[in-house]
């Protein structure tokens, strides 16, 4: 079978997340560089396939033993059944159906024999039952296990039952297919999809001297039946799994030109450049003391910063400019040098100087 040669795409090497911001339900991943256009295109794609296509359990019927129908007061309940199914709609369980797992993916029921006594009443003569009194045990996780379900203000003994099925997307009552149903159960409408908030924005960033690459920053927030990491990385699985489809069309492979890898010498000797004080080289007094101005101490954090950027500092003109391009060239450095390769770029060159030193204490550089 021939092979097609495609020039190579600039694409991220690893995903970062924003830890300033991330929580259990929130997180800001950044993915950089991709060529121009493609980071619209992957955020766009991605963003559709978190909002739709995310799995997660949630409750699809109800029973409450003695209760025909959703249409009716319960004795002994404040709430009517109407607004007990209104709050169980609000319940989050969490289960990752493995493939291990026998009939992972069945509808499952989780009964509940409620008893209430004089003595859980208490002095306010009520109860609030809550989620994680129906569904205290068994196969899922319960996120919210505080929500209010309904208030009892008489002792009772009832048996209940909720079912659980996964899917994806919001489910009416009427499309759902219950399996084993019983009189009186009462069908709910069902909202699967974890994910509740996914805003994509895209910048320009650089790659190397040139200025016109994407930069995707996306925002996912979940409800936390799935973390924010699971629901991209399943995001961008069920994404691939589509467009392999498309393959078939050709049965010619696409090869890429590689991008040359660093060893580990060439990154030591770039490191024990990037190290060394500004007042270790030879520059004038004025050049030197204009970057100790500018707080740039290390020739890590002069050749990451661009040109245009450093004329903005204070009393930095054209010859002391050229006098540091000048010292950089015989380094074999320049300004706005593309450090991505390494992992280092403007926003943490400082820290990555100082890890490097903190490793190789005591070892000369």
């Amino acid at each position: 079978m021939s092979s097609i040669l495609y020039n190579k795409f600039e694409m991220p090497e690893m995903i970062k997340i924003d830890e300033s911001t991330a929580t259990s339900t929130h997180a800001r991943f950044i993915a950089e560089p991709f060529e121009r256009g493609f980071g619209h295109t992957i955020g766009n794609s991605l963003r559709r396939m978190l909002l739709t296509a995310i799995e997660a359990p949630a409750i699809i019927s109800f029973y409450i033993e003695g209760v025909p129908h959703e249409y009716m007061a319960v004795e002994g309940i404040i709430e009517d059944m109407t607004n007990i199914v209104l709050n169980l709609k609000g319940a989050l369980l969490r289960r990752l159906p493995l493939d291990t797992m026998p009939n992972a993916r069945e509808q499952k029921v989780i009964t509940k024999m409620l008893e209430i006594s004089q003595n859980d009443l208490g002095s306010a003569g009520q109860k609030v039952v809550t989620l994680g009194d129906l569904v205290s045990e068994g196969e899922y996780e319960v996120m919210n296990p505080d929500l209010p379900i309904f208030t009892v203000t008489k002792p009772m003994t009832r048996r209940i039952e909720v079912k659980v099925s996964i899917g994806r997307g919001y489910v009416p009552s009427e499309r759902h297919e219950l399996v084993n149903r019983i009189t009186d159960e009462i069908i709910m409408d069902s909202t699967f999809s974890p994910v509740v908030i996914v805003n994509y924005f895209v910048e320009d960033t650089r790659v190397g001297q040139d200025t016109d690459f994407d930069r995707l920053i996306l925002d996912v927030t979940t409800d936390g039946r799935v973390s924010p990491q699971e629901a991209v990385a399943f995001a961008s699985k069920i994404l691939v799994k589509h467009l392999g489809s498309f393959e078939t069309i050709d049965q010619r492979e696409v090869s890429f030109e590689e991008i040359k890898t660093t060893s580990d010498t060439d990154f030591d000797d770039l490191m024990a450049k990037l190290v060394l004080g500004i007042n270790e080289i030879e520059l004038s007094v004025r050049s030197t003391n204009c970057l100790n101005g500018a707080s740039i101490q290390t020739i890590g954090e002069l050749v990451v910063m661009p040109e245009p950027k450093l004329l903005q500092f204070r009393n930095f003109g054209k010859k002391s400019l050229n006098e540091i391009k000048a010292k950089l060239t015989e380094m074999s450095l320049g300004l706005g040098m593309d450090l991505n390769r390494f992992d280092i770029n403007e926003d943490n060159v400082k820290d990555k100087i100082q890890k490097y030193l903190d490793e190789h204490k005591g070892t000369a550089l």
